[in-house]
């Protein structure tokens, strides 16, 4: 059986890569990409503590979150797509002015 702090570490480890994405990148889609990490950090989180303590609400909630990130990706996307059309560039630095 594995131990519970090794994927305790591998939730650690995705959750600061997805951190660092998200503040040294300014790119849209590697911002998206960095929350996914985070996201799916926590859910690994989730199931490591539901399946050290027999408890399948853990398993439930993390379905829950998983749910909630695949429309926050779909709807993020949507958004970046969108302000590419207009844009032509995701570069964060130059959406802060919302003018056209």
């Amino acid at each position: 059986m594995i131990p519970i702090q090794w994927f305790l570490e591998l939730a650690a480890v995705l959750f600061v890569i997805g951190s660092l994405g998200v503040i040294l990148r300014r790119n849209a889609l590697i911002m998206l990409m960095g929350i996914e990490l985070q996201l799916n950090a926590a859910n690994l989180t989730l199931v490591a503590f539901g399946r050290a303590h027999h408890d399948a609400h853990a398993h439930a909630l993390a379905f829950i979150v998983i749910a909630v990130a695949a429309a926050e990706a779909a709807v993020g996307l949507a958004i970046v797509v969108g302000i590419f059309r207009n844009r032509r560039s995701v570069n964060v630095d130059e959406l802060t002015l919302m003018k056209h």
